[in-house]
């Protein structure tokens, strides 16, 4: 019998409510007018309801949900800022959260002061930091900048040096809240990189993001949250499904969509829909590749949208996937009319067998679906050579 995985992370019944005051007095000269009156009492707010789940180490966890959904209230209590009303949370292993970046810098000391200042509040002596600080300021991108006063760092210089001061904490269970959503897109892919490096060094980490090209990308298993309580575990893919459809019904109520929603394989709002898609050579007798091309047609003006595609086998279990986003390749705004060809190149590593490619196309917000197709085109693998299946697939991406 298999030994189990040791938890890193237990979360039992955990509830949290606020509780938020009906009246609000600012000033102390308000305080003082309204000593002797007694205060019109508290409106109670329930942010979550009995989240129970355990995350083994070694396991990337996503949480997904709306806004107010009550996720960033959870990484808080996981990481101990907040207790919760009800429950309890139990942590095996040093933890680090990377919950609100720069917390503890000082706008009126240099970059350099700061990074000294911030790495004592990570528990580096001066000697460790001494030690760090090239690789600090060259993953930051700031050599030039680190004797300029921190008030006068852009929004994103800031985040990049936060960020790169943070993953320099050793650490066995990493709480992570929406990093991947600051800084410019070179910056991105240095954050996208240290994601791969953590998943390949199985640290054990706990994902919060709205961009399910990451989540889906990066996380093991996934919880939704809506309405404060799970409403979806497990796969990434099917909850990353259930959370897009979340919006695409939003949106529908309000415009109407251009998909055909008669069967529950195709949805989203039909700005871009695609209308062919192929995986060729169908027999992939003695290949080493396997070439996916999608064509999709624009029914309205999109800004950059992100492109990508996930393979599924016959047991309906999904394989792999990635996007132009994670590729790092930069698409064009389109508008109504325009035909956009997709082409992709995949290291022929699958076993015998049948399997399905689900196409999809999203707003370059990472949240919105223009359009999801699952099972658009299914190919067939007999081989008398196989690949190594340990490896990762170099996939490239053609769009033009």
């Amino acid at each position: 019998m298999m030994e189990q995985p040791e938890v890193a992370v237990e979360v039992s019944g955990v509830g949290k409510v606020f509780k938020l005051p009906l009246e609000k007095r600012t000033s102390i000269k308000e305080l003082f007018v309204h000593f002797f009156r007694r205060a019109k009492g508290y409106e109670l707010q329930q942010a979550l309801q009995d989240i129970t789940f355990d995350v083994r180490k070694g396991e990337f966890l996503g949480i997904v949900g709306r806004n107010g959904s009550g996720k960033s209230t959870l990484l808080k209590i996981i990481a101990g800022i907040y207790q919760p009303t009800k429950g309890s949370v139990k942590v095996n292993g040093k933890l680090v959260p990377f919950i609100e970046l720069g917390v503890g810098f000082n706008p009126e000391l240099t970059g350099r002061e700061n990074v000294y200042l911030n790495g004592a509040l990570l528990g580096f002596s001066e000697k460790e930091i001494a030690a760090k600080y090239s690789e600090i300021v060259e993953f930051a991108e700031l050599d030039q900048f680190m004797d300029q006063k921190l008030k006068n760092y852009s929004s994103g210089m800031q985040v990049r040096l936060a960020f790169s001061m943070a993953i320099r904490a050793d650490a066995d269970i990493l709480l992570i809240d929406e990093v991947l959503a600051v800084g410019d897109a070179a910056f991105q892919r240095k954050c996208f990189e240290y994601f791969r490096n953590l998943k390949r060094d199985k640290k054990t980490v706990i994902f919060i993001s709205h961009d399910m090209n990451a989540i889906r990308e990066y996380c093991d298993r996934t919880i939704m949250i809506e309405d404060s309580r799970i409403t979806a575990e497990g796969e990434t893919y099917r909850v990353a499904m259930e959370y897009t459809k979340l919006f695409t019904e939003d949106k529908n109520k309000t415009v109407g969509s251009k998909i055909d929603h008669e069967t529950e394989k195709r949805w989203g709002d039909g700005a871009i829909r695609y209308i062919k898609t192929i995986a060729k050579p169908k027999k992939l007798k003695d290949e080493k590749t396997l070439e996916i091309i999608a064509q999709a047609q624009a029914y309205e003006n999109v800004e950059t949208p992100i492109f990508g595609f996930s393979v599924k086998n016959s047991a309906g279990e999904y394989l792999l996937g990635t996007n132009t986003k994670i590729k790092g390749v930069k698409t064009k705004n389109v508008k109504p009319g325009d035909r956009i060809n997709i082409h992709w190149t995949i290291p022929n590593i699958f076993a015998d067998g049948k399997y399905y490619v689900n196409p999809a196309v999203e707003r370059a917000d990472g949240i919105t679906e223009c359009d999801w197709v699952e099972e658009a085109e299914e190919f067939s693998v007999f081989k008398e050579e196989r690949t190594p299946y340990n490896i990762t697939p170099d996939i490239k991406v053609v769009v033009d």
